[in-house]
């Protein structure tokens, strides 16, 4: 596994944070690096990925699709079978573990699409952990099975109303809330990103994915040609690429959010493109989307997993050695890749999930047929139906909606709502 040094992948990376923050992420480090060596902490991990979140996932040969794209054969890693629906799990649940060993009896998080919020308060609820999550107040409203989810499991959302009212600004005010009540409070953070040891801690607990993989094709003699990820923060493919990285082969290829065209504001791409530029935010050094006072542009992404303005500092790192290749795939592609997995596989990818799914078709006659594209589905999309339906089906849709209000309307119905919750 390839560490940080010093906190750096080459040169990006770090630690540039208020001093009130650099006592609790030393102790967050020496925590982890004990814990990862402790067996009986490892033992316990391994009995929950079984358990609770339901490990290993499927590796699925999509016989189908490898038919009509032709070309290589598509595998399709279905972490949209953990519990909770994503990927996100592995790491909130490792977090809050660690949290708990510590001695820490408050959870915060951040979240975008709204899947590391539901699998922290799904960790918090399991480990009897006090939970709030800051959610961006556009991402609240285009998310809300989500967030009904999350106060399920007994968490407090709040939205958050400044700046562009997405996932960097929920990131914000995280970051705030922990600096003030860092005794009692950790932050888990969802991505591979922030100040250090975020990056490496993130990368940790999510590479089970990867070395899932790496063994399900050892065992079926799969010959891997390329593996396909989506990258927001990049949680999901630094932990899909990690077994891989210090390998030549096979190719690693990360797919941004192309959004809806390449201008400034209509895609959130930092790695294709020639908009971003190195920087420091939040607490860490990499590419971001940013102007020229170095404040952050505004993004774009159907997805709302993958409209953050910055990019994990080791996946940069990667990205600028060539190690993992880059391509921006817009709304329209990623929305017809929910449709033809859905219909070829039954699989239907998160909208995130499928800017991978996307990526991969694009490549497919690329990749000799003897050798295999592993997609990451990084979570299932009926989170999305909000987004989805209204692209699919419009009418139907909005005749849903409109008979929802009046039902809503109906004062005999919201009687029996409030009656039902007691």
């Amino acid at each position: 596994m390839t560490y940080s040094t010093d906190g750096f992948f080459d040169r990006y990376g770090g630690k540039y944070v208020a001093e009130v923050l650099r006592r609790p992420l030393d102790e967050l480090e020496d925590a982890f690096r004990y814990y990862m060596q402790d067996a009986d902490f490892l033992r316990e991990l391994d009995i929950i990925r079984r358990d609770y979140i339901g490990r290993e996932t499927p590796l699925y040969f999509a016989e189908t699709a490898t038919k009509l794209l032709g070309g290589a054969q598509i595998y399709i890693k279905l972490e949209g079978l953990a519990n909770t629906g994503a990927h996100k799990i592995n790491n909130a649940i490792g977090q809050c573990l660690l949290a708990k060993k510590m001695g820490k009896k408050r959870i915060i998080a951040e979240t975008g699409a709204g899947q590391h919020g539901l699998a922290t308060a799904a960790a918090c609820a399991k480990l009897g952990l006090d939970c709030t999550i800051y959610m961006g107040e556009v991402d609240v409203r285009r998310q809300q099975p989500n967030v009904a989810a999350m106060e399920l499991y007994g968490a407090k959302v709040h939205a958050v109303k400044s700046g562009s009212r997405t996932l960097k600004d929920a990131v914000n005010e995280a970051m705030r809330d922990w600096a003030a009540h860092p005794d009692s409070t950790h932050y888990v953070l969802g991505s591979a990103l922030g100040p250090a040891p975020f990056p490496d801690i993130v990368r940790e607990f999510q590479s089970v994915i990867g070395k899932e993989v790496k063994e399900q094709c050892r065992e079926r003699g799969i010959d891997i040609g390329a593996m396909v990820a989506c990258v927001g923060g990049g949680s999901n493919s630094i932990g899909f690429f990690a077994p891989f990285i210090d390998e030549k082969e096979p190719r690693l290829i990360g797919a941004e959010a192309g959004g809806i065209g390449p201008g400034i504001g209509e895609n959130a791409s930092r790695m294709t493109g020639n908009a971003s530029r190195e920087g420091i935010m939040q607490g860490y050094k990499s590419r971001f989307l940013l102007d020229e006072d170095g404040q952050a542009l505004p993004t774009r992404s159907i997805s709302a997993g993958l409209d953050y303005c910055g990019i994990g500092p080791q996946l940069a790192a990667l990205g600028k050695s060539g190690r993992v290749e880059f391509t921006a795939i817009r709304d329209k592609e990623a929305l017809d890749a929910v449709s033809f997995f859905a219909k070829n596989e039954g699989i239907l990818f998160a909208l995130e999930s499928a800017h991978a799914g996307a990526a991969a078709m694009k490549i497919a006659r690329e990749v000799p047929s003897d050798k295999a594209i592993i997609i990451n589905m990084s979570g299932r999309g009926d989170k999305d139906v909000f987004i989805t339906s209204p692209v699919f089906r419009p009418a139907e849709w909005l005749d849903f909606l409109h008979a929802e209000i009046e039902r809503l309307e109906d004062k005999k119905d919201i009687h029996d709502a409030r009656s039902m919750q007691g």
